[in-house]
C-alpha cells in the first residue's frame, strides 16, 4: 500500500510535512532554529467595531496579513503565498465565497480538507494550511489554523482584499510575528485527513495532536 508521503510526491500535493495544501504547495524544507509549528501560533484579535469597514492586507513579500478596519490593525499573522513560478496574484480583490468545511473534489487528492476557505479569484483563496518561512505554494494563501478561523468567522462576505508586495505595516506589527515552519511536522492519518474529525477539531482550532 502506498503511505502519505509516496502519495504525496505522486500527487504533487503537499501533506502536512510535506506540504499538501489544495493545489497550492511543494516540498518544504527543515524546520529553522527559531521557527515553531503554526499550530501553535494564537494571534489576538481585536473586536472589530463595525464589520462593514473591514478590510484585508495580505503582503507577498513579508507572508504577513492583516484585518484592517480603518488605519487600526485587528489582526496580524504569518502565511505562506505563491512561489515566483506560481505567484500569489498582486491587485484588490473581494473575498466573494466562504466554505468552512470544504475539501477538494477532483482527482488527485479527492477528499483533501480546504478548512476556512475564503475565494478572492477564481482558483485563488486563503485557508487554512501549513505555513513555512518561504514562499511555497501554487498560488492561494495558506494561513496557521488559528488564524484562518479567527479571520474566517470575523470577515463578512464581501470583504476588500489589498494583495501588494508590501505594505506599511510590514515595517510596524509585521516584524513582531514569530517564524513560523510546519515544513518538519509529521504526516497524520490520511484517514484523519478525509475524516469529519478533522472539522470538529478546526472548530476549536486545532489539527490532529499538533
Amino acid at each position: 500500500m502506498m503511505n502519505s508521503r509516496s502519495l504525496i510526491t505522486l500527487l504533487h500535493l503537499p501533506l502536512l510535512g510535506a506540504g499538501l495544501v489544495l493545489s497550492s504547495c511543494t516540498v518544504a524544507t527543515k524546520k529553522g532554529p527559531e521557527a515553531s509549528y503554526s499550530t501553535s501560533f494564537d494571534p489576538p484579535l481585536t473586536p472589530p467595531k463595525n464589520r462593514s469597514n473591514l478590510k484585508l492586507k495580505l503582503s507577498t513579500g513579508a507572508q504577513r496579513v492583516y484585518l484592517v478596519e480603518g488605519d487600526k490593525v485587528l489582526l496580524a499573522t504569518p502565511c505562506s503565498v505563491g512561489t515566483a513560478k506560481t505567484p500569489t496574484p498582486h491587485g484588490r480583490y473581494t473575498i466573494y465565497l466562504k466554505t468552512k468545511n470544504r475539501r477538494r473534489i477532483s482527482q488527485p487528492g479527492a477528499g483533501y480538507p480546504m478548512t476556512y476557505w475564503m475565494e478572492f479569484k477564481s482558483a485563488y483563496g486563503m485557508h487554512w494550511g501549513f505555513v513555512k518561512p518561504f514562499p511555497c505554494t501554487h498560488g492561494c494563501v495558506r494561513l496557521p489554523i488559528k488564524s484562518a478561523k479567527k479571520i474566517f468567522e470575523t470577515i463578512p462576505t464581501g470583504t476588500p482584499i489589498h494583495i501588494a508586495s508590501s505594505h506599511p505595516e510590514d515595517a510596524t506589527i509585521g516584524k513582531t510575528l514569530p517564524v513560523l515552519n510546519d515544513g518538519p511536522m509529521p504526516d497524520p492519518p490520511w484517514s484523519y485527513m478525509t475524516s469529519a474529525q478533522i472539522f470538529k477539531d478546526a472548530d476549536m482550532g486545532k489539527f490532529y495532536t499538533y
